[in-house]
């Protein structure tokens, strides 16, 4: 008789993981890197003990899980956003945060870094407005998110180097809308960043257990050849 755990998943039941996942993550339960951790751990899954693992410490999903007044920005009232300026000097936002509404980052003749990774998102999508004048906005997010850059760079330079996911995976969404006059824009994935130290999740220590050693297998499949990556000028 075949134990449950090893029944093969199907792509329906990897699907309504991640969605569970993704509410998780709007009612503050992840952050985004674990988010981005977790959606790309349950596309690789091959049986439901896999995909248990991923949600064992989160409520089970249910009709209404979801509240309509948190779908993002654009979806209810209207928010003012929140803006990190640094005009000849420097501003710089990592470690844990809420993101709970639209993003501003201004950079004159000065430097602004949001490190992302940590932050809880709150909203189904990180929508950010980055200017900079003579001066130069980092955005860290982690492998694996689906960056969608747009803009204008006059003398400058807007781009993305991220490693991305798969096609057709309903991963967690940046959007940035960049402006860059004489000056830099960029969003760059955990690989061309400061690494993020994380504790070994009680999940991601299962997972290594049923995987062995080559735990990680998974991970680099879903970006292919590592040394791909999003062009300059994105």
């Amino acid at each position: 008789m075949t134990d449950p755990g090893e029944v093969r998943a199907s792509d329906a039941e990897r699907e309504a993981v991640v969605e569970q996942l993704r509410v998780a993550s709007v009612e503050g339960r992840l952050s985004l890197a674990e988010l981005t951790d977790r959606t790309e751990a349950a596309y690789t899954a091959s049986t439901h003990a896999e995909l248990a693992l991923l949600t064992q410490d989160l409520p089970a999903a249910g009709p209404g899980a979801f509240p309509a007044a948190q779908h993002g920005p654009g979806s209810g009232p209207e928010r003012k956003r929140r803006w990190f300026v640094g005009v000849m000097g420097d501003t710089k936002r990592r470690g844990a945060w809420r993101i709970d509404q639209e993003l501003g980052a201004v950079a004159v003749m000065g430097d602004v870094l949001l490190d992302l990774r940590e932050a809880e998102v709150r909203t189904d999508a990180v929508d950010i407005t980055a200017v900079s004048v003579m001066g130069d906005v980092k955005i860290i997010v982690p492998d694996g998110v689906h960056v969608d850059l747009d803009g204008m760079a006059v003398m400058g330079d807007k781009r993305v180097d991220v490693l991305e996911a798969a096609p057709g995976m309903n991963v967690p969404v940046v959007r940035v809308r960049a402006y860059a006059v004489m000056g830099d824009v960029k969003v760059v994935g955990d690989s061309r960043a400061q690494p993020l130290k994380r504790g070994l999740a009680a999940w991601r220590e299962q997972w290594r257990r049923l995987h062995g050693d080559d735990w990680r297998d998974g991970h680099r499949r879903l970006h292919g050849d590592e040394d791909r990556r999003r062009l300059p000028g994105h």
